[in-house]
């Protein structure tokens, strides 16, 4: 329902929304379209209105057509500094007040952000339709283009050039008025569907909760999942009971450790039906939709297939090499689930029950299997992973490898209570950006992990670097009662893994903001995160961050040896359901027929085909699959495996030195992928630092796969 007067809560502060106050739109007002007089140039959080971001963005869009139009009226011979750069330089206002838009709808949302979102979306849409359509603008971009082997350009200037030209080129320039205007359409509809499918996600998320208030229901789970269930009941008015819900530290610790079976399979297919329960939340329709409307604008592109359009500018470049790398891993993986489920239902002999293992039941028996295997169980080492002290060994990671001081500072606005902000500095104490962390789970956030930027890194007109401004978000297990956030190994490699995409935007040193960063192909952006997974697991990074919450003691060795020798366990069920996935994004943008009349039946049957057995359903099934349906993963969600390729063997590198801190192989790695954003093509970036292609054996080793 729309509410009359709604808020925003940031930095503790409640910011009224109502535009009936008078919405601010003159520059010397409106915050977001003042100079922030912010500690290091953050976002004004305290002082920004919901009510602010309409009339800012607006009045942005109208500084952008003004410097555009200039730059169609130049007399002047169109050249790289006068149009390519101009151009780079022109919305400069309108990317900054939008990425605080899109960052706080993805953090911290709710019914006016939701409101303003769909609003604008047309509206931003028209406008990147008409820079895109702007034949004269177009005309200058390509003068330049045509010359650029006689110019005396840089690397970066080069990319800079390709990017904006291809841009316009991607953006429909060379169409008829015809083709133009179907694309504008079928643009703005899609902007609609993305909006509406995450915001139709997170309210089937939130609306679900699994409510028990029998004591024996709770049976097999360890007190501190108890109580924080009982937290949750609290929050929701339910004192006495216990609450589980569609968040992942809730709903996984329950599936691992409840005994009741009937209660599991509960929570687990209310997990995989959001979007699909035939109700105003239901994402079935809104598939289609995207599907049939992404088929139709590669079609207007020049392309057979949305899968075609997306790869063409990354590194795997076409759709057959990304089923070549899927099925490559594939063969062994489904080979090693097999097996799992083989462990699990002897398992289930041996308890003298008589059922088929479910899907409901993986994590359940998978961590008897575990416990039995190593005499390991997740509840063992939780203990070690206070969230503090995971995230001190992550800035200590950094330290080592590059020599970076991360300490909090207080005096900074934030844009909610439970954020944090840090500034990042070298060993000479200047300053590398600002570090934003977010970590708990909350009705306004949607679900995952991400990091993200608010203002990227960049050289301003007198050459000076222009730090960065990145934040992690994340949904880690929260704190319960006296104890403080405990994490999971997962969540311990999702810190690392987020702040390996942080140190990718810190780290930058870049002319021009679009190249910056990570503005790299998709199937490259996850390398710098997923290598940073490889350090948390090493005995010797366990030894600096593992350690007890209550005495201070390290990680017992015997410990660190269980967990070590276990990191391989249940790796066919990791990567089947990750394959499974990435299977299904892709079948959905190169299928011939894009008028798909049934989503279930069209996963069912991808799945067949793909020979995924019974006991295993895909990470994300198609109505909750937001990275690829309300995010920028479609036709991309296989790049974690293929960056895996490129982290496995660029980890490779430490490991044939002897010391997973040499400092030539990290200065390396900095140098030839963590400064360089998109100045140069991924595989030359990765070659200068390796020496090499990537080889998949490292890969395969790391899962157990071999």
């Amino acid at each position: 329902m729309k509410k009359t007067i709604l808020t925003l809560i940031t930095a503790g502060t409640i910011l009224s929304s109502c535009c009936n106050q008078g919405c601010k739109t003159d520059q010397e007002t409106n915050p977001l379209l003042t100079k922030f007089e912010t500690p290091y140039g953050v976002p004004p959080f305290d002082k920004i209105h919901n009510s602010d971001f309409m009339p800012a963005i607006k009045k942005a869009m109208q500084i952008q057509n003004e410097r555009i139009q200039k730059i169609i009226d130049n007399k002047e011979a169109p050249t790289f500094e006068n149009t390519i750069v101009a151009l780079e330089k022109s919305g400069f206002e309108l990317n900054q007040i939008d990425g605080i838009f899109s960052n706080l709808r993805s953090a911290v949302t709710n019914d006016s952000i939701d409101v303003i979102a769909s609003e604008l979306s047309p509206i931003m849409s028209r406008h990147g339709d008409q820079i895109s359509f702007n034949e004269k603008l177009f005309q200058k971009v390509k003068v330049v283009y045509d010359q650029k082997n006689s110019l005396n350009l840089s690397e970066e200037d080069v990319r800079l050039l390709e990017k904006e030209y291809k841009g316009f080129v991607d953006g429909g320039a060379n169409l008829s008025k015809e083709e133009k205007k179907k694309l504008s359409k079928i643009n703005a509809e899609l902007s609609l569907l993305s909006i509406q499918f995450g915001k139709n996600l997170l309210t089937e998320t939130n609306a679900f909760s699994l409510i028990i208030d029998k004591e024996k229901d709770l049976s097999g789970l360890p007190e501190s999942v108890r109580q924080g269930a009982a937290q949750t009941a609290k929050e929701m008015d339910k004192v006495g009971k216990w609450a589980f819900t569609l968040q992942k530290p809730s709903w996984i610790p329950f599936l691992t450790y409840a005994d009741n079976r009937a209660l599991r399979e509960k929570l687990y297919k209310a997990m995989y039906n959001r979007g699909n329960n035939n109700n105003e939340n239901d994402n079935k329709a809104n598939i289609q939709k995207i599907v049939k409307l992404r088929a139709e604008k590669a079609k207007i592109m020049g392309f057979n297939n949305w899968s075609e359009l997306c790869l063409e500018d990354r590194m795997a470049g076409k759709p057959i090499r990304v089923f070549d790398l899927l099925t490559q891993v594939w063969k062994p993986a489904i080979q090693r689930a097999k097996e799992e489920v083989t462990d699990m239902q002897k398992m289930i002999k041996k308890e003298k029950k008589n059922f088929k293992l479910e899907s409901w039941d993986w994590w359940y028996y998978s961590e008897k299997v575990r416990k039995a295997k190593y005499d390991l169980d997740e509840e063992q080492i939780r203990p070690y992973f206070e969230l503090n002290n995971v995230r001190n060994g992550a800035f200590m990671v950094a330290n080592k490898l590059y020599g970076l001081k991360i300490t909090e500072v207080k005096d900074i606005p934030v844009y909610h209570p439970e954020a944090k902000a840090y500034k990042v500095c070298e060993k000479d104490g200047s300053l590398v950006g600002i570090l934003y962390t977010d970590f708990f789970p909350r009705a306004s956030k949607r679900a995952g992990a991400w990091m993200t930027s608010y203002r990227k890194e960049y050289k301003n007109d007198k050459g000076e670097r222009v730090a960065p401004i990145i934040s992690i978000v994340c949904n880690f297990s929260k704190p319960v009662g006296n104890k403080p956030a405990l994490l999971s190994y997962d969540e311990v490699t999702t810190l690392f893994h987020e702040f390996g995409h942080a140190l990718h935007g810190l780290l930058s040193q870049c002319k021009y903001y679009s190249i910056s960063g990570t503005s790299v192909e998709r199937d490259f952006v996850e390398l710098p995160s997923q290598v940073m997974e490889h350090w948390p697991a090493e005995a010797e990074v366990l030894a600096m961050y593992a350690k007890h919450y209550k005495t201070g003691e390290p990680m017992p060795k015997q410990l660190i040896n269980k967990l070590v020798k276990s990191s391989t366990f249940n790796q066919g069920f990791a990567t089947v359901e990750y394959i499974a996935a990435s299977y299904l994004d892709m079948k959905y943008h190169t299928v011939k027929d894009a008028n798909i009349k049934d989503v279930n039946k069209f996963e069912t049957d991808q799945m067949r085909e793909l020979g995924l057995i019974e006991e295993i359903i895909p990470r994300y099934r198609s109505t909750y699959f937001a990275h690829i349906f309300s995010g920028g993963y479609s036709s991309g969600y296989y790049s974690y495996l293929w960056a895996e390729v490129l982290d496995s063997d660029a980890f490779e590198a430490y490991k044939e030195t002897g010391n997973i801190f040499d400092q030539t192989t990290a200065l390396k790695f900095r140098q030839n992928i963590l400064e360089q954003g998109g100045k140069r093509k991924a595989m030359d970036m990765y070659k200068g630092f390796r020496g090499k292609e990537p080889s998949i054996e490292p890969l395969l080793k790391n899962r157990g796969l071999l």
